[in-house]
């Protein structure tokens, strides 16, 4: 098994924001809020019901927007997240039934890793690119680096305590393409409608990669 790689969507796409949407009418208007703030991609979480009704029509109506499904844990959600149009995966761990899915429509899965042997089962399925969840709870960027020593072609995206105020520390590492994080569009701003602060913050955090980037 060869799985597709995430690295170019993940290199086009350096902030992935964790969407966890509870209606299917907040999808459209998050998306947008998202694109309007300069970021252009939304991992939806298979957290709600509604989440493949959710990434189907911000596939659909929000084009712009590269949308992945996110907490896949199963074979069942991988198909549906894929058949409503997801571009991409992620799952909190790593899942054989999950990877299979994803290798047969050519879909990119970053499994979660949080130790050295869910390191090595995932890259016996050919993954470069994997997620590091929950990252700052499991020790931050002074693990990963020490997880670099033996896996030194390891690329990681860090999902978990991401904010604003570390996400440099995590995107000026050259084996970080990009951070995963809900700060921008948490489930009380959706919710509330609250829009306009989703863009303020996608545009604040956008900002910021260009800064230290440059």
């Amino acid at each position: 098994m060869k799985l597709e790689s995430a690295l170019p969507l993940l290199r086009q796409n350096p902030i992935v924001p964790v969407v966890v949407l509870n209606r299917v009418k907040d999808a459209v208007p998050t998306a947008l809020a998202l694109l309007e703030g300069g970021i252009t991609s939304a991992e939806v979480t298979f957290r709600t019901p509604v989440a493949g009704a959710c990434i189907e029509e911000i596939a659909t109506k929000v084009p712009d927007i590269t949308v992945g499904a996110g907490t896949v844990v199963n074979k069942k959600q991988a198909r549906e997240a894929i058949n409503a149009g997801a571009k991409f995966l992620v799952s909190p761990g790593c899942c054989r039934k999950v990877a299979k899915v994803a290798n047969s429509l050519q879909v990119p899965l970053l499994p979660g890793v949080a130790s050295p042997t869910d390191i090595m089962h995932v890259l016996d399925w050919g993954v470069d690119v994997v997620k590091f969840f929950p990252a700052v709870a499991l020790g931050g960027l002074p693990l990963v680096k020490a997880y670099l020593g033996p896996f030194p072609q390891l690329k990681v995206m860090p999902t978990g305590g991401i904010s604003l105020d570390n996400m440099g520390d995590w995107l000026r590492h050259p084996n970080v393409p990009a951070v995963g994080g809900s700060w921008m569009c948490a489930p009380k701003l959706i919710e509330s409608g609250s829009f306009s602060e989703i863009v303020r913050l996608s545009r604040e955090a956008t900002e910021k990669v260009k800064g230290f980037r440059s």
